[in-house]
């Protein structure tokens, strides 16, 4: 488990396990609180993209990558790397019928100023939202 923990940034990876989702948000919390900044709304977004990465992004033997950024102007982005660049996901109206999945994104997207979704190396994807500070951040 590869860990670089600069001044406020975090980086680390993490075995595509439901255990590893839970404590992805939990380092998240013990980060930002070393920080200094809220977390409630950031454990939120990360629970949410960390349990995608393992249950729609796993690929056996490959991991998923975590990383926060606290960005001069308060600003945090939180970066969810997985092992499937060709499942790429998008929120889903609750209104649509019995769909399963895609409606956590709706807590990324009420949470973040805004979010994404990039290709990352090796055919997998980085999922990334970002909070602006004071918008949801308690």
């Amino acid at each position: 488990m590869g860990d670089v923990n600069q001044k406020n940034h975090l980086r680390i990876q993490l075995s595509a396990t439901r255990r590893a989702a839970r404590l992805a948000r939990l380092l998240t919390e013990r980060q930002l609180a070393e920080w200094g900044v809220p977390f409630e709304a950031a454990a939120q977004v990360v629970a949410e993209l960390a349990s995608n990465a393992v249950l729609h992004g796993h690929v056996r033997g490959r991991d998923f990558r975590l990383g926060l950024e606290l960005r001069d102007d308060g600003t945090l982005r939180i970066e969810v790397t997985d092992a499937r660049g060709d499942r790429v996901p998008c929120a889903k109206d609750p209104e649509e019928g019995e769909a399963e999945t895609g409606r956590g994104l709706l807590i990324v997207a009420a949470y973040a100023h805004r979010w994404g979704v990039d290709e990352a190396p090796a055919h997998a994807k980085t999922v990334w939202a970002e909070l602006a500070p004071g918008r949801g951040n308690t």
